[in-house]
């Protein structure tokens, strides 16, 4: 068994599709307010259709609703602070269960730092870790793939990297940095994931690839085997 368990959190511990589907009914509700209507079945549309990064822009323009740079901002405002309605993965829920007590629990989470705390308090998991690193609180450019939330983990555990065990879904950005740390990392790639058809090269990719966190126990037990 790992000492050091650290979880991601966004399509790791719970599908990020919940929170943009519920991000996109809060704005849904912002707009009905001005009068405007059908935007969460148009974004929601697009989403499905694999449209990623100009949702907001299209949808509107499809319901064919002026637009401006404030109403865009304001519109991206209501959707990453809304308290979003998040429920855990059903493998997740067990695997945080199963390892408290058995080892530190930490998570290292990307992403806008009210938009992460707001995840975290819908899913109500704050107990399970010992240690919650937002890399959004050192600045931009210490999201991942920086070394600093990696770093600041460490710090606050009290450990080594050799010791920590990194589970995350994203191999595009979140294994690259604690394979050079001397972190042994494992990639969850379930069926509808987002990342788990991404092509990256080696030295991006996890040491260890599972298809349901129920399989850490086995994996684990496997690795502390001399």
């Amino acid at each position: 068994m790992c000492s050091v368990l650290v979880f991601d959190l966004d399509d790791t511990l719970f599908p990020e599709e919940q929170f943009v589907l519920s991000g996109f009914q809060a704005v849904d509700r912002c707009l009905q307010e001005k009068g405007h209507f059908g935007f969460f079945d148009m974004a929601a549309t697009l989403f499905d259709r694999g449209v990623r990064g100009n949702i907001f822009d299209l949808s509107l323009a499809e319901l064919k609703i002026s637009t401006s740079r404030l109403l865009i901002s304001d519109l991206i405002q209501v959707y990453r602070n809304h308290i979003p309605s998040l429920t855990l993965h059903k493998d997740a829920a067990w695997a945080l269960n199963y390892f408290h007590g058995k080892a530190k629990i930490g998570l290292i989470t990307d992403g806008y730092l009210e938009t992460q705390r707001n995840k975290i308090s819908a899913l109500q998991i704050a107990p399970f870790f010992e240690a919650i690193i937002y890399s959004d609180e050192f600045g931009r450019d210490h999201w991942k793939p920086s070394a600093t939330p990696y770093v600041k983990l460490v710090e606050a555990l009290q450990c080594d990297h050799n010791e920590c065990v990194y589970v995350s879904d994203n191999a595009q950005k979140d294994f690259i940095t604690p394979n050079r740390l001397g972190w042994t990392t494992i990639q969850i790639s379930r069926e509808k994931g987002e990342y788990s058809k991404a092509i990256v090269a080696p030295e991006f990719e996890a040491q260890k690839k599972i298809s349901s966190l129920h399989q850490l126990d086995y994996l684990l037990s496997f690795l502390a085997k001399p």
